[in-house]
């Protein structure tokens, strides 16, 4: 079940805020962060309701996976435990290897063991039947959670829960379970038993929502169903004018197909009263590879740092060498395939060429060198996201830079550009923080301030307007995919 959707909008959310909030709230209990009864905090029997309408959003496409979600919270559950129970001795030692043992083993076995056996079999001319397990849904997110989770309580960086309940909460959360962000439980710990609850949070959770359905629908699928039209299709057609125009909108989609997701997923943890931490921060705006993925993704961003790149020391030892580990990781993560390793190495040749002295020589020129030097570098990256056959990989990036005979310029690429001509100015700019900056400063003027008590019935409205507006377009649209559930 994505957000994106008919049954998701309008039949599991209605009825999991009508459990959340009329059922739920009937059996009030104190839950607060102390212990005390609070009439804005959860109650016990909403926490339930929450992990059960959870567990429900993720059993919809693939059921028995529930079990291994449920599995893999109670290994990192009882390894908490452990570690706390055996201070001072190498009990946390070992507490934590079966954390890092059962997760990485986890991942290894249903995302990677074809990918392994496939080059065995490539390397050494061998015949070993590939295992072909399902890729669960999620589990490169919910692994991370969990593994984040008992390094920081090993570091004593948080306390272990107790119950296992309020930890099977934090994991299987449904707004953020199947494709993010990656929520560690440090950030989200006291809201798990003593979070508030308020129309006001409420209605600004269902407007970003609204905001990240919009960009979802509006933007997302038809730059990504333009995108598939160009590069999924034959490329002995496409002309290099395609091509480029084909990459540019890949670079759309994929940016608001996930920077859309973020939004709906912190939005619908405001409305049940949780506050996850921004993913996306404009990236198309940075002036250098190194601040791109300081605004990309930075959940995914901060955990490698955290956890990889400053224990193998950071900046302080072999900086490179750490540079290029992490990176090798990043693409690693996102698929079982070739291309995202080169993807995430050259992400990592960037960021060392910039350290070394490009970054020097870009704060010398005009920012909008920058601006251009970011922008290409990273839409050429996505070429090497998008093709998993490195053949492929090879002959667009041929018709890109004309190194073939392919024309420069096609019929379908003038054709495309004059049917979205509308839409294509207002995606760049949905890029771009002008929107917000211009609310901000409107809400300056005198005349803005004077209607200040009309907003919230304004915002709702908008948000009315947008719903609809989405309704109608999901129902027509047959191209409504989300990308980041292939990882």
């Amino acid at each position: 079940m994505v957000f994106s959707s008919l049954v998701f909008l309008y039949l599991f959310l209605p009825c999991s805020l009508l459990l959340y909030y009329f059922f739920g709230s009937k059996f009030r209990h104190g839950l607060g962060a102390d212990g005390s009864t609070d009439s804005g905090a959860p109650t016990e029997a909403q926490n339930y309701i929450l992990i059960a309408v959870s567990l429900f959003f993720y059993a919809w496409g693939e059921p028995i996976w529930v079990c291994l979600l449920v599995l893999t919270a109670a290994v990192d559950w009882f390894a908490a435990l452990w570690m706390e129970r055996t201070r001072g001795t190498n009990g946390p030692k070992f507490a934590l290897a079966l954390s890092l043992v059962s997760n990485l083993s986890l991942l290894g076995v249903f995302k990677y063991s074809d990918f392994v056996v496939d080059n065995v079999n490539t390397a050494f001319g061998a015949s070993f039947n590939l295992p072909g397990y399902a890729l669960p849904i999620g589990i490169s997110f919910y692994v991370f959670q969990t593994l984040s989770y008992s390094v920081d309580v090993y570091r004593g960086d948080v306390r272990a829960q107790r119950r296992f309940t309020d930890f099977l909460l934090f994991v299987s959360l449904f707004p953020q379970l199947v494709a993010g962000p990656i929520v560690r439980y440090v950030h989200i710990a006291s809201e798990v038993r003593g979070r508030r609850h308020s129309w006001d949070l409420f209605s600004r959770g269902l407007h970003r929502l609204c905001v990240g359905l919009f960009k979802k629908v509006f933007i997302a699928n038809v730059a990504g169903e333009w995108a598939q039209r160009t590069m999924g299709g034959d490329l002995t057609l496409l002309s290099t004018g395609d091509a480029w125009l084909g990459l540019a909108m890949f670079t759309l989609q994929i940016y608001f197909d996930f920077s859309a997701y973020s939004d709906m997923a912190i939005g619908l943890g405001m409305m049940f009263g949780f506050h996850f931490h921004e993913n996306f921060n404009y990236p198309y705006i940075s002036k250098s590879v190194t601040e791109f993925w300081r605004r990309w993704h930075i959940s995914l961003s901060t955990f490698f740092r955290d956890y990889v790149y400053i224990p193998l020391g950071g900046r302080a030892h072999r900086p490179y060498r750490n540079l290029f580990i992490v990176w090798a990781l990043t693409g690693f993560w996102h698929g079982p395939s070739w291309n995202f390793m080169l993807w995430g190495l050259y992400f990592g040749v960037w960021i060392a060429i910039e350290r070394l002295f490009l970054s020097r020589l870009l704060e010398r020129l005009p920012s909008v060198f920058g601006h251009l030097y970011l922008l290409f570098i990273v839409t050429l990256g996505w070429a090497l996201f998008y093709f998993t056959d490195l053949q492929q990989l090879r002959d667009f990036l041929m018709i890109l830079f004309a190194v073939n005979d392919a024309p420069l310029l096609g019929e379908q690429t003038i054709s495309d550009l004059q049917s979205h001509s509308l839409w294509l100015p207002f995606a760049l700019i949905a890029c771009t923080p002008i929107a917000p900056w211009f609310a901000s400063h409107a809400m300056r003027l005198g005349v803005v301030r004077v209607m200040a008590a009309w907003r919230p019935v304004a915002t709702l409205g908008l948000d009315v307007v947008l719903l609809l507006s989405c309704t109608a377009l999901l129902v027509g649209q047959s191209y409504n995919p989300f990308l980041y559930f292939r990882f």
